[in-house]
């Protein structure tokens, strides 16, 4: 037999394509199906919640349904894909039950907009803020059901704005999200044409090498954000920005080059704040604030106390006061929920070290990078 008698023919290759298509098209006409058939049953929970006082958003409930949908994926989606599907999900879930108002440091296009709509989905309302302390204003308010805030990052370390801001405000923190921070070339113009690069301070330093490397003669510009940057990039010529891919898409700016920061996984971990207490998921942090009694050794006593009950502690971080000089708040995590008799027992023993302990709240762990 020849090689051409064994070869399919492109007339095959086409009707085996058009297979697949009307296939295709079969399955998503059952998935939309199915969708709706979901959707019908969320109008109904949101009637059930609006009677009895239930938060449209519960943290444990959402951990729940990522875990089980991750848990049962056959594949080949990845796990991160099902869970921005889920999310997706979730959020039209959320306008159906009744519409969620979420904060966050703006302008649009910036990574806590890229965080917010990664974690909440594109279906809930967004408010651009301008400052860290005006996305807790807002929830502490009421005018907006929440906030999300950057907590700290693996390569820069905590953000003392939202340290400094727990101490301003009552709030709790409902949840969290980790979100990888990569950072994108953006120009209308080929990449050989660019002479300006723009974007934050702190950005150019991420990207220090890159640049070097590739752009050693262009003039860098500072700019308030990397969003202003890009907008920046959209109006003038020879232009460019380093930003979010959203940023770009928002203002009309093409990507040219992904991943430029010179360390990978640079990933930002926000904090969900807002009015309410999430309940247990199984797997969640407690996150303690707290100014030490002054006396030789109470720090020490206080992680003394947390270390004895057998509690893992994955954060510590510190800032002034604010209210006398060199007295410092100091901000743990514990990988507990506060409603674990150990870990209620362990705050109360903390206590008795302290001038003052706030528990802001205990959440479930995030566990995809989204």
């Amino acid at each position: 037999m020849s090689s051409s008698e064994n070869s399919s023919s492109p007339g095959d290759s086409a009707q085996e394509l058009e297979s697949l298509r009307r296939r295709i098209d079969e399955v998503d006409h059952r998935l939309i199906e199915v969708l709706s058939e979901r959707a019908r049953i969320v109008v109904e929970v949101g009637r059930a919640k609006r009677g009895d006082g239930t938060p449209i958003y519960a943290p444990h409930r959402e951990r729940q349904v990522l875990d089980r949908a991750i848990a049962t994926n056959p594949g080949p989606l990845s796990a991160r894909t099902i869970e921005a599907i889920y999310r997706e999900l979730m959020s039209g879930s959320f306008s159906l039950e009744l519409p969620l108002r979420v904060g966050y440091l703006g302008p649009q296009g910036s990574f806590s907009h890229v965080a917010a709509v990664r974690h909440f989905g594109s279906s809930v309302e967004f408010d651009d803020l301008h400052e860290i302390d005006h996305v807790f204003e807002e929830v502490a308010a009421g005018r907006c059901n929440y906030g999300l805030v950057p907590y700290e990052n693996s390569i820069g370390g905590g953000v003392t704005d939202t340290l400094d801001a727990f101490q301003e405000h009552e709030v709790t923190v409902y949840a969290e999200a980790l979100i990888e921070v990569s950072q994108t070339l953006l120009a209308n113009c080929l990449p050989n044409e660019i002479h300006r690069v723009c974007s934050k301070p702190q950005v150019f330093s991420q990207c220090r090498r890159w640049l070097a490397k590739h752009y050693p003669d262009a003039d860098l510009v500072p700019t308030t954000s990397s969003s202003a940057a890009v907008m920046q990039a959209a109006s003038q010529a020879n232009t460019a920005a380093i930003g979010s891919e959203l940023a770009g898409e928002i203002y009309g700016v093409k990507p040219l080059f992904q991943g430029i920061q010179d360390k990978p996984n640079n990933i930002t971990r926000f904090l969900i704040i807002g009015q309410e207490s999430a309940l247990a998921s199984g797997n969640d942090k407690t996150t303690i604030m707290f100014v030490t009694a002054h006396k030789p050794g109470a720090l020490v006593d206080v992680l003394g106390v947390i270390r004895d009950a057998g509690i893992n502690l994955s954060h510590i971080d510190k800032r002034p006061s604010g209210k006398s000089n060199w007295e410092y708040t100091f901000f743990i995590d514990c990988d507990r929920h506060q409603s674990d008799v150990g870990m209620a027992k362990a705050i109360e023993a903390a206590r008795e070290h302290c001038v003052s302990l706030t528990v802001l709240g205990s959440y479930p762990r995030a566990e995809q990078v989204l």
